[in-house]
């Protein structure tokens, strides 16, 4: 008898989980992955869409591992991110997952100037945390697992890019938390593969902690764009831990 193909649910084949699905099909996985329009190009992608409270999906994959990896900014009001991840979650369950995996956002942490690791205690202050959190505690109340990522840069999201000649609200000496896209893919398979030793909760970011005034300045030089302008020169060492993942045999392969 032949061995049983790994299944994997994506919701939301965007910028990182697009990757992710390609990765896994080359891997021999059966994958599928969802976005809200109509016309697929890929075999891969599923519709899936919150209308009417209901989920409309074209989802059929029993057995399968879930990711949720809409991104932060679909997670405003309208969009109705909560209601699609509780649904969804739902769905999950009645598809008999092998686990739910929710790619949430360093974001989720205060703004004071600490070092933060997955115990640090999370006080509300911003309309931002709210949500990221309410998400959070969703899937991890159904058993799941949450990797907070921090900022994300790979394909079509280079700093030296996105940042030229801006003025950027923060502190020159402010330290970054970055992670580059394909840590962040091998990240999720290290928890999905070690899913039964994984803790609930990961912090993903590269463990270099440059200030963002010399972090920048290189970016923009690599890329012969103007370097941005700060608001404040004030000391701001607002780091995220994200060591704890690498007790899987997880390791960050690549520099941000």
């Amino acid at each position: 008898m032949g061995t049983i193909k790994e299944r994997l649910i994506v919701l939301g084949a965007g910028w990182l989980g697009h990757p992710l699905c390609l990765q896994q099909l080359a891997q021999g996985w059966d994958v599928q992955g969802t976005h809200r329009g109509i016309e697929h190009q890929h075999a891969f992608q599923r519709r899936l869409v919150f209308e009417n409270n209901q989920l409309s999906h074209q989802l059929d994959l029993q057995d399968a591992w879930w990711v949720c990896a809409i991104p932060p900014r679909s997670r405003q009001a309208d969009s109705h991110y909560l209601e699609t991840l509780k649904l969804a979650i739902e769905l999950a369950g009645n598809m008999n997952a092998k686990g739910f995996l929710l790619c949430s956002s360093t974001a989720v942490y205060g703004p004071d100037n600490l070092i933060y690791d997955e115990q640090s205690p999370i006080v509300v202050t911003s309309p931002r945390q709210q949500p990221l959190l309410e998400a959070e505690q969703c899937v991890l109340n159904a058993g799941g697992k949450v990797l907070r990522l921090g900022g994300l840069i790979g394909p079509d999201r280079e700093p030296g890019r996105f940042v030229a000649g801006k003025e950027l609200q923060s502190s020159s000496r402010q330290s970054v938390n970055m992670v580059q896209q394909q840590d962040v893919i091998n990240a999720i398979i290290s928890v999905l593969d070690k899913w039964q030793i994984a803790a609930p909760i990961y912090n993903v970011v590269n463990p270099a902690h440059p200030t963002k005034a010399d972090y920048y300045q290189q970016k923009c030089q690599q890329y012969g764009t103007q370097t941005p302008t700060f608001i404040s020169d004030e000391s701001a060492e607002r780091i995220i831990d994200g060591s704890a993942i690498e007790s899987l045999g997880f390791n960050y392969q690549f520099d941000i």
